[in-house]
């Protein structure tokens, strides 16, 4: 598609605005935004909200594909999570939305690279509490540090103004979250 150059571009014609006009119709004489119908608002929430998801869901995958893991990325989220506190491979499963025999077999291939404690559960010795060695605690803590500096890689040349804004969206995103 090519540019027409201004001198072809058709001259506006002046217009009248209409005497009868819904609320939502915008007054061609106007520079302000009309106010949108409740059809519209829907569809601007709509449109908000998959354009933020997608974004999201980029800036989740970039970060962590991009971010030079020493891990496959499945992987890291279980280190993270039981960074937080012990969990058993069924509570880790259903946190992560997968199989307990696939979770099974990731826990299994952290625990043989010695980032992964296995222990029974002090109150009922049928349960395996899963923990982080503290091999583990040094590989999760070293992951979230190459992706914070990936991050920061991307936003430090941006304007205080725009760091502002993406200070702002993170209390508003934590906000949706929480709902």
């Amino acid at each position: 598609m090519s540019a027409r150059p201004l001198s072809e571009a058709p001259m506006p014609t002046p217009s009248r605005p209409d005497p009868i006009r819904t609320p939502s119709q915008p007054d061609p004489g106007c520079s302000r935004p009309a106010t949108p119908s409740p059809a519209e608002a829907d569809k601007s929430v709509a449109d908000l909200a998959h354009d933020l998801r997608a974004a999201c869901m980029l800036v989740t995958r970039r970060v962590r594909y991009e971010a030079d893991n020493a891990l496959a990325p499945h992987l890291v989220s279980i280190l993270a999570r039981l960074s937080r506190e012990p969990r058993t491979v069924g509570e880790l499963a259903a946190i992560e939305q997968v199989s307990a025999p696939s979770m099974s077999r990731s826990v299994a291939h952290l625990h043989e690279l010695g980032y992964v404690d296995r222990s029974a559960d002090e109150r009922d010795g049928r349960l395996v509490r899963l923990s982080l060695t503290a091999e583990g605690a040094d590989l999760i803590h070293a992951e979230r540090l190459r992706r914070d500096r990936w991050m920061i890689s991307r936003m430090e040349d941006l304007a205080p103004e725009q760091r502002q804004v993406l200070r702002e969206a993170t209390v508003l995103l934590e906000t949706v979250l929480d709902r």
